[in-house]
């Protein structure tokens, strides 16, 4: 319990200090999957979508597509880099002067393979994710003058990408629905999962002058409610086969950005290490209910619609089968920002990421 001080000051210090002028960054950019989409799913065929009550019930206008019942990390970061404004969907954007501040692509059940999350319905994949990139890097060119000046002004802003949750969750440990893990052991399917995500990243280099870049890693996903629903635990606390495979996945994201940083001199990559975070003692921070969400899910694992969630929500993790709740977000999003402990940000947090002159 000691711990609990300390993490509220730092939430009050980094939560005041950044909103005075102007951003430390121009803008930034947001690609990834259900734990970041602020509504780019709203209008897809898709059973992954949750612009409906009770989502939304302590976010300033209601449900907005966001899969948490208030805001998201991206969300918090965004508050954090001193940008006025959240970070809108590229699904609504006017593609206007707005978007010189910076776009989030993400799209609940979005993967890094192209099958993945099928059975969900309509996804917005991260190949996909870098596609609508390029629709905001012409249309940049064309606000600036040339693509000369885009790729300047790119150069300078923030990237967050976080994939690969659905590419375990909703393939490779979906065997009904997808022969992965007949094809592959784990090791080879992570092997395959990372060099495909190693070229999607050198897309975002290459093409559209990403250069200060945050790879985010995977959390426990076998600690989520629907994890221990779906598979049970044989005793443990938690889905091991699952954590194992984020676990894989991470140490060979960590080699990634070693790898990028040796290679690429003119830009800089961080792993965001979510599944250190996600292993301390939720108690400490405050959190009560670990392994229940707050609403009543439905068959997937999303709040049924209309239902009343608890009363409690800062006290759980879990919002609904799988997502965080608004006050796991902000610690969340406070210690990517400003590391609480060494491992939080290799080789660094993003409050010194976006301090660099590249």
């Amino acid at each position: 319990m000691a711990k609990v001080p300390t993490i509220l000051f730092m939430m009050v210090v980094v939560l005041v200090d950044p909103i005075h002028g102007a951003p430390q960054v121009p803008c930034f950019f947001i690609f990834g999957d259900s734990l970041v989409d602020n509504g780019n799913n709203n209008n897809l065929l898709t059973r992954a979508k949750v612009n409906y009550q009770p989502y939304g019930i302590d976010f300033l206008t209601g449900p907005t597509g966001r899969f948490c019942n208030g805001r998201t990390t991206v969300d918090i970061l965004a508050q954090l880099l001193g940008f006025e404004n959240l970070i809108p969907p590229f699904a609504t954007s006017n593609k206007g002067l707005d978007i010189l501040k910076g776009l989030n692509y993400a799209s609940g059940s979005a993967r890094i393979r192209v099958e993945t999350g099928s059975q969900l319905g309509g996804h917005i994949s991260l190949d996909q994710q870098l596609l609508n990139h390029q629709v905001t890097a012409i249309s940049t060119a064309s606000i600036l003058g040339s693509k000369q000046s885009a790729l300047q002004y790119l150069n300078k802003c923030l990237y967050s990408v976080g994939m690969g949750n659905n590419d375990y969750i909703n393939n490779y440990f979906k065997p009904q629905f997808y022969p992965t893990s007949r094809i592959y052991t784990l090791e080879q399917y992570t092997t395959v999962l990372i060099e495909q995500f190693s070229r999607q990243i050198m897309t975002l280099y290459d093409k559209y002058g990403a250069r200060k870049v945050a790879l985010v890693g995977l959390g426990l996903i076998g600690c989520t409610p629907n994890a221990i629903s779906t598979f049970g635990t044989n005793g443990s606390a938690c889905v091991d086969k699952l954590n194992t495979a984020a676990q894989m996945f991470n140490q060979k994201l960590v080699s990634l950005v070693d790898q990028l940083n040796a290679n690429l001199r003119d830009a800089k990559f961080i792993y965001v290490n979510s599944f250190g975070m996600g292993s301390g003692d939720p108690a400490a921070a405050g959190f009560k209910v670990v392994n229940v969400g707050c609403c009543p899910v439905n068959d997937i694992g999303q709040c049924a619609a209309g239902q009343t969630p608890c009363q409690n929500r800062s006290e759980y993790v879990f919002w609904d089968g799988f997502h965080p709740t608004e006050a796991l977000n902000q610690i969340t999003a406070i210690r990517i920002y400003t590391a609480f402990d060494p491992s939080d940000a290799y080789p660094m947090d993003i409050s010194h990421l976006v301090q660099l002159r590249l």
